[in-house]
């Protein structure tokens, strides 16, 4: 599908491509594209847009590079498919002088809120580097977004496995303490990825002589490029601090279960010496002997039973003197 948007006063207008041709586009975003609208774009702009198997190499060569005077740049952006999966694919920005070309095969909800709020905020966009940028911040801004979210999820997550006082029968919620940290975790691995990624590219922007077209970067767009840094710089922080506590989390949950299962064990363990004394005294006189004085006596059936009663009763008392129970 091809989505292309042109600026008219300051603002980012979506453009009808049976009215307007591409050529008056300032920004393309190919998603998912097929082979003529490839071929559509590549005629139009006279660029070769990578395939899927190109945006998927991970070498710094494949992801950074020049060819024909454009800047081809690819980062890993994340996705939310539903209320609880996020995805992370490739995304590659093709930078012009006059224009930016987006390719990718999965829907970063980012790229929407970026062309809404342009839409209807005054936002000078002259150039391909612009639009690019405007991009990268509403990419990081989403990725912030996410960690707060998350943050939140793991203090309640830590208060649920160290409430003081749970509930009887809770004990089988705590798998699903388990899925909530995996989550978590596979969440907190894609956002420092994604992070990763883009600042390699904001990096090269910034080290960058001269950008397509021979234009250097103008003070606005460095003074950009520098925030853009900083705050991916204590993103990756974030993610870092988050990592060790989802780690922390799964330990201490861990830990929780088998304090679990070790009381489980202590109960049958006890409970196992507790009619011990009782199953000795009635193996003893379950004895076929025929001298045993206490059979020919009417007191010695109901002696044996207190007998049992009584050696079963004193472990348990002592046990709960210990508070072992």
């Amino acid at each position: 599908m091809i989505t292309a948007f042109k600026s008219s006063g300051n603002r980012l207008l979506r453009m009808d491509l049976d009215q307007d041709h591409l050529r008056h586009a300032l920004w393309i975003d190919l998603e998912a594209p097929t082979l003529a609208e490839e071929e559509a774009v590549e005629a139009t702009l006279g660029i070769d847009v990578p395939t899927r198997e190109d945006m998927q190499e991970i070498e710094i060569s494949s992801r950074i590079y020049r060819e024909g005077g454009v800047l081809f740049l690819t980062a890993q952006i994340v996705s939310t498919v539903e209320a609880r999966e996020t995805e992370i694919g490739p995304v590659t920005f093709a930078v012009l002088a006059d224009r930016l070309v987006t390719v990718h095969y999965h829907h970063p909800g980012s790229f929407g809120h970026f062309a809404d709020w342009a839409a209807k905020h005054d936002t000078r966009l002259d150039s391909g580097l612009d639009t690019l940028l405007g991009l990268l911040e509403a990419a990081v801004d989403r990725l912030a977004d996410i960690l707060e979210g998350e943050a939140r999820k793991l203090d309640a997550l830590s208060k649920a496995i160290f409430a003081a006082h749970r509930p009887s029968g809770k004990g089988e919620t705590l798998g699903v303490v388990l899925q909530r940290i995996g989550r978590a975790e596979d969440l907190n691995a894609k956002v420092g990825e994604s992070l990763g990624t883009i600042q390699r590219l904001v990096g090269h922007l910034s080290i960058t002589p001269d950008l397509p077209g021979g234009l250097p970067l103008k003070p606005g767009e460095r003074s950009t490029v520098r925030t853009l840094l900083q705050d991916i710089r204590s993103l990756r922080e974030v993610t870092g601090v988050q990592t060790d506590k989802i780690r922390f989390l799964l330990d201490a949950t861990l830990g929780v279960i088998n304090i679990r299962q070790s009381d489980i064990i202590k109960v049958f363990s006890v409970v196992a010496f507790v009619f011990l004394p009782p199953t000795l005294i009635a193996s003893i006189y379950g004895m076929n002997f025929v001298h045993m004085p206490e059979l020919d006596e009417t007191w010695g059936y109901p002696t044996a039973l207190g007998a049992m009663v009584l050696s079963a009763v004193v472990p348990w008392a002592i046990f709960r003197w210990k508070k072992w129970l």
